[in-house]
């Protein structure tokens, strides 16, 4: 995988979107960071590719979320601690 700065996108766009195809994916870096995915689409390709991105952040974000719960020790909640916070939620939804 190649990085390219946002510089060189800017100033060798032309340059990158022909070596795009081969290189596959590119990672463009704002100050050394990641900021964004370069990926090759065609009209066939796109719907495709599209979803398995969403499908990738979903499930990043749920693992974050899994992550984020064990660490807060929510896996050691009883069942009645569960059913508790959700009647509570239900009761002020009413409300």
């Amino acid at each position: 995988m190649k990085f390219i700065s946002v510089r060189d996108f800017r100033t060798a766009s032309a340059s990158i979107w022909k070596k795009l195809p081969a290189e596959r994916e590119m990672i463009v870096t704002n100050n050394g960071r990641p900021i964004a995915l370069l990926t090759p689409l065609s009209d066939e390709t796109l719907e495709d590719t599209v979803s398995a991105v969403r499908r990738a952040k979903a499930i990043n974000a749920v693992k974050k979320m899994q992550e984020i719960s064990l660490g807060l020790g929510n896996d050691k909640m009883t069942l009645e601690e569960i059913n508790a916070i959700i009647s509570g939620v239900r009761k002020d939804k009413k409300l």
